[in-house]
C-alpha cells in the first residue's frame, strides 16, 4: 500500500479523534511531506538572495504558510500557488506585524531580518508562543543596535526597531534553543560587516540543526569558518541560491517507521538522504536498537519489526532504551511512545530544552504515559519509562496541548492501545496537514 499526503485534514480542533488500532502486520510506503526545517531555512534565504530562487518540494504547513505570510509582510514576493514556489527578493520593509502563531522558526528567524530593515516590526502569536523563550535573542539583537521593546518579558510580544549601524560580534546564550544561534546566522552574510555568533551557554541542544543553517548558507555561496564548536564567523556576501529541492521531513516520518515496532510488518519511506543534517536521521539507528531492522536501499528506507500484538511474540521485540537524545530532541516524542510500551525501562536523557517547545513536552509526555496507566518521570533533562505494565496500557482521551508531535505520539500509542482518542489532532496542521488520513492508510483503514 501506499500512503501519499493528497486529503484535507477532516478533524477540527477540539474533536476527539480515535486512534486507529493495528489489525495486524504493516505493509506501507508512505510518501513523506518536505522538511519544515528545511523549508522555512530557504524561506528566509531566498528572502534574502541576490536573485529570484525556485523552491521545489516545499512543505506545505501551518509553519510554512505563517513564515511566507512573515516575508510577504516585510516586502518579499513569494509565488506559493503550485507546485513549485518562486521566491522574488527585496529590500525588507518596515511597519509590518507579523504573526508567529507557534511556529519557533518564525519568532526566531524572522527578528534578526528587521536588522536590515527600514523601520520597527512587532511580532505576536499563539497563547502558547507567548511563554516560549526569546529572551537570550532578543538581547543578541539589543547588543546589535536594535531597540527591542518587550515590557521586560523575553518572550512575545514585542518590538523590533532596526539599528543605524550594526556591530559585527555578538554573543548569545542558545541553551534554550538552538533557533537562536540559527536566526543570526541566516541574516549575516547580509548585515555590512557580516556576523561573528558565540554561543555562551553550557550546553547547545539541536546542534544538527545549526549543521543544517551552516550546510544551507555555504551552499548559497556564503562563507563561514568555525573556530571552536561555540563560534561562528560568517562573511558579508551575497547569496546565491538557485533552484533547491526539501528534502522529505525525517521527522515527520518517524511516527511511521516507528509503527512496525508496535504493529509488525513493514513501513518504507521513498526519498530518504543517504546523507542529511536533518535530527530525524538518527531515528534508524534507534529503532534499530529497539528491535527494528533497517535498510537504505536506492534512496528508500525500509524499517520492518515483529512488533508487540501478536501472541506468539516474544518477549524482546520491542526493546526499552537508554538515549541522549540532545543531539536530536524533536524526536524525542516518537521513542517516548516505544519506550512507554517496551517491555523493559528506558531512560532518554538530554531533553531539558523540550521544555520550552510548544509545551514543556518532558511534562506532557509523564502526564500522558500516566494517563495511559503507564509510569514515566520526568526530570529536569530527562524522561525515565518503567516500560509496558503487566497488564498493559488503558483506554483515555489523550491531550495533544496544542502540539503536533504530543499528537503523533498518541497515535503510536494507540496502535497498540484500544479506546485511545487524540484530543485536537488538528494540531498536526503545523507540520502534516494530512496526518490522519495518511495515519489511516498505513493501516489499511
Amino acid at each position: 500500500m501506499s500512503v501519499t499526503a493528497t486529503h484535507p485534514l477532516g478533524t477540527g480542533p477540539g474533536e476527539a479523534w480515535p486512534a486507529p488500532v493495528a489489525s495486524g502486520p504493516l505493509d506501507a510506503t508512505v510518501e513523506v511531506p518536505g522538511s519544515k526545517s528545511l523549508t522555512n531555512r530557504f524561506l528566509v534565504l531566498a528572502a534574502l538572495a541576490d536573485s529570484p530562487v525556485t523552491v521545489k518540494g516545499g512543505l506545505r504547513s501551518r509553519d510554512s504558510a505563517l513564515m511566507i505570510a512573515a516575508l510577504r509582510g516585510l516586502g518579499i514576493e513569494i509565488d506559493d500557488a503550485g507546485a513549485e514556489w518562486k521566491v522574488t527578493p527585496g529590500r525588507v520593509r518596515g511597519g509590518s506585524h507579523v504573526d508567529c502563531g507557534l511556529a519557533g522558526t518564525v519568532m526566531r528567524f524572522v527578528p534578526p531580518l528587521v536588522l536590515l530593515a527600514d523601520g520597527p516590526v512587532s511580532f505576536d502569536g499563539d497563547e502558547g508562543a507567548r511563554v516560549r523563550p526569546m529572551g537570550p535573542l532578543l538581547d543578541a539583537l539589543r547588543a546589535l543596535g536594535a531597540r527591542v521593546e518587550d515590557e521586560g518579558r523575553g518572550t512575545l510580544p514585542f518590538t523590533v526597531t532596526p539599528p543605524p549601524s550594526i556591530p559585527t560580534e555578538v554573543d548569545v546564550d542558545s541553551s534554550a534553543s538552538s533557533q537562536f544561534v540559527t536566526g543570526l546566522l541566516l541574516v549575516a552574510p547580509r548585515l555590512p560587516g557580516g556576523l561573528t555568533v558565540r554561543h555562551t551557554g553550557e550546553v547547545l541542544p539541536s546542534l544538527p540543526h545549526i549543521d543544517m543553517t551552516c550546510e544551507t548558507l555555504r551552499a548559497a555561496g556564503a562563507r563561514i569558518d568555525q573556530p571552536d564548536e561555540r563560534t561562528w564567523v560568517v562573511h558579508p556576501g551575497p547569496i546565491a541560491l538557485g533552484d533547491v529541492r526539501v528534502e522529505p521531513d525525517l521527522s515527520n516520518a518517524g511516527p511511521f517507521i516507528a509503527a512496525p515496532l508496535v504493529a509488525g510488518g513493514t513501513v518504507r519511506i521513498p526519498g530518504w538522504p543517504s546523507r542529511t543534517t536533518q535530527p530525524g536521521a538518527l531515528f534508524p539507528q534507534i529503532l534499530e536498537r529497539m528491535g527494528a531492522t533497517c535498510t537504505l536501499d536506492g534512496g528508500v528506507l525500509t524499517v520492518t519489526a515483529p512488533g508487540i500484538l501478536s501472541a506468539d511474540v516474544a518477549d524482546g521485540a520491542l526493546v526499552g532504551i537508554d538515549a541522549d537524545l540532545s543531539p536530536a530532541g524533536e524526536i524525542t516524542p516518537t521513542i517516548a511512545a516505544l519506550c512507554a510500551l517496551a517491555d523493559s525501562p528506558s531512560v532518554l536523557s538530554g531533553i531539558g530544552h523540550l521544555r520550552g517547545h510548544e509545551t514543556d513536552r518532558l511534562a506532557a509526555i509523564s502526564t500522558e504515559v500516566d494517563r495511559v496507566g503507564g509510569r514515566c518521570l520526568a526530570g529536569d533533562d530527562s524522561l525515565t519509562f518503567d516500560g509496558m505494565p503487566p497488564t498493559g496500557l488503558k483506554a483515555a482521551a489523550m491531550e495533544t496541548y496544542h502540539d503536533h508531535r504530543m499528537a503523533t505520539f498518541a497515535a503510536v500509542i494507540g496502535l497498540a492501545v484500544p479506546g485511545i482518542d487524540v484530543l485536537n489532532v488538528g494540531t498536526t496542521a503545523k507540520t502534516m496537514p494530512d496526518f490522519p488520513d495518511m495515519w489511516k492508510a498505513m493501516l489499511g483503514a
